[in-house]
């Protein structure tokens, strides 16, 4: 594992925002380019630099590298040296200044009408509408012909045609947060609507509201040399890029490196500007930072430190040897799951049982190469599905093993399921996914698999939509598409979760009755010990993402070893039992120092 660092047992230090900064290459360069070009404008008094107005007929026009000035001189004569320096330093003020200006005034429209709503709402967003009508580098050329040509006028027109921009935007997020429950909390507690909206909400669009300015700057530069180059922003004598390049483009053939210069300076800052602001955006957005919205790959990274055998004899449908995976976070690799190993027979169904936290889910994702990478990394280990080693299959293998030999159902099937395709189509889809069957026969097909799951007027419920379905119908919808193409193994991620204790039971019943009917291998993934004393045949206790007890259910129901599978034992209430219950949970607790 060349470049990572396996993070020990004790909590590791939270890697600041400049490290995280720093780790994003690109926005790294972005931000080293920006800051040289800004300490540059900056220093622009101090620089030893001659006059940038002063004119010089003489040598007008010198090419770069010229005696006394580094870039060549203008069609007047003047240094471009100077000039571009100066420029730059007047191009940043004023893009910046436009920002913030339209980010004020914008942020406040948008939070404004997403927390009032209503009339007030109709009437700002009907006059963003009105402002977003018309096409905004127009309406900037518009607002500076009514104001008059000069450099404080276009700050003005290029803030006023982006407040659509921020308010739109920070609407949006507003709306989505008014009716949170903190929001609602804020209310009851007396509140006023600005101090909730300023105290409340704002905090939550901050991170919106600065991502959107770190991202905009740019273009706000780029506008601002847009109508400088027409004549309508900077005037004589002073420059700022896009004037230099206007009154350049006389000379485009005759000396082309006094359009070119600054041509390239409005480039290089307007990129390393847009590349800083991605950075700032991950840094910012905690999901980002994580790697969670990464782009995924179709298999989950594999890097271990030693190959397995390809094959074994002999085995079970299900075999997994000291599997490891874990998260990489920036160059340290923060373990998951360490080494577990467990089998699963045909028909048989093993519990894997923990509290939440201790890698259940990580394992099941594990086994198909489901875990997000990045960050997810898998190190050590091997999965034998029929004695080959699923790991070592080239990705179009182990995606066409993915839901015909191995079905999964999810904890929640109300993200799992698409939220704007039918319920019959979903189910048909995974048929037409692995079988060369037309889409008649796959609608039947999924028809008759609802039916098997118990969901009545399966063909009238085929054509809803998840939503419109209750939490065990969708879990059955979910256990439909597991069985859509008669896989050989199931794994049921905590299926039983969300429901109530009836739902539970009979989604349990329906597990059992399709593994005794289909010969499935089941591999049940819970936290609760009265399911697994129901369901399973076998169970694999985990702790901090380790199987610290395995065996046979009822034996480990009777005498478990491990002083965890106790106190987890402990935790199943028995009927009637009151305060006993904590009179006898409480001993193995304070033992355990919990």
């Amino acid at each position: 594992m060349t470049g990572l660092t396996v993070s020990p047992s004790v909590p590791r230090k939270r890697r600041s925002n400049w490290q995280l900064l720093m780790a994003n290459r690109l926005a790294a360069a972005g931000l080293f380019l920006f800051g040289f070009i800004a300490l540059l404008a900056i220093l622009a008094p101090v620089l030893p630099l001659p006059n940038p107005d002063i004119t010089d007929q003489p040598n007008r026009l010198l090419p770069p590298l010229s005696d006394g000035h580094l870039l060549g001189t203008d069609h007047l004569g003047r240094d471009i040296l100077a000039r571009l320096i100066w420029g730059t330093q007047i191009s940043l003020i004023v893009g910046i200044s436009a920002t913030a200006l339209a980010a004020i005034f914008g942020s406040l429209i948008g939070l404004v009408a997403g927390y009032m709503r209503g009339a007030t709402d109709t009437v700002l967003m009907r006059f963003v509408d009105m402002l977003m009508a018309f096409p905004y580098i127009l309406l900037a050329i518009a607002i500076v012909a009514a104001l008059g040509p000069g450099l404080l006028n276009a700050l003005y027109a290029i803030a006023i045609v982006n407040i659509p921009f921020f308010a739109r935007n920070i609407r949006g997020v507003t709306v989505s947060v008014r009716n949170r429950e903190f929001v609602e909390a804020a209310r009851l507690s007396g509140k006023s609507h600005p101090a909730i909206l300023f105290t409340e909400v704002l905090p939550n669009v901050l991170p919106v509201i600065v991502i959107t300015m770190s991202t905009t700057v740019g273009w706000m530069i780029l506008e601002t040399a847009g109508l400088s180059f027409l004549g309508l922003g900077a005037q004589p004598p002073t420059a700022d890029l896009g004037s230099m390049l206007g009154q350049a483009r006389a000379q485009l053939f005759t000396a082309p490196h006094a359009s070119i210069i600054p041509g390239v300076m409005i480039f290089a800052l307007v990129m390393s500007i847009n590349l800083l602001g991605d950075g700032v955006r991950d840094v910012l957005d905690p999901r980002l930072r994580s790697g969670a919205l990464d782009r995924p790959m179709a298999v989950t990274k594999i890097r271990r430190k030693a190959k397995p055998a390809p094959t074994i004899e002999n085995a079970p449908s299900l075999v997994v040897e000291h599997l490891t995976t874990g998260f990489d976070d920036g160059g340290h690799l923060t373990p998951a799951v360490k080494g577990i190993s467990f089998r699963l027979d045909k028909g048989e169904c093993l519990g894997l049982i923990g509290e939440s936290g201790s890698g259940k889910s990580v394992t099941a994702l594990s086994l198909m190469g489901l875990v997000a990478s990045p960050p997810g990394l898998i190190t050590d280990g091997a999965v034998y599905i029929d004695g080959r080693d699923v790991l070592g299959l080239r990705e179009q293998e182990l995606i066409a093993l993915r839901g015909a030999r191995v079905s999964y159902v999810f904890q929640d099937p109300l993200t799992t399921l698409h939220p704007l395709y039918r319920v019959g189509e979903q189910v048909a889809e995974a048929i037409l996914a692995h079988q060369a069957v037309g889409k008649s026969a796959a609608k039947t097909r999924a028809i008759a698999l609802m039916e098997t799951v118990g969901i009545r007027d399966a063909a009238e419920r085929s054509r809803a939509y998840p939503h419109e379905l209750s939490g065990g119908q969708r879990q059955r919808i979910g256990i439909a598409m597991a069985l859509a193409n008669d896989p050989d193994i199931i794994i049921a991620d905590e299926p039983t979760t969300a429901l109530d204790v009836t739902v539970q039971a009979r989604i349990l019943d329906l597990l059992q009755n399709l593994r005794r009917e289909r010969g499935l291998a089941l591999l049940l993934i819970t936290h609760d010990f009265g399911v697994v004393a129901q369901v399973c045949d076998r169970v694999a206790v985990m702790k901090n993402g380790e199987i610290v007890e395995q065996g046979v259910t009822d034996t480990i129901l009777r005498d478990p070893q491990h002083d965890y599978t106790k106190r987890l034992i402990a935790c199943v209430p028995e009927l009637g039992e009151g305060q006993r219950f904590l009179a006898r949970v409480r001993p193995l607790f304070e033992e355990a120092g919990a």
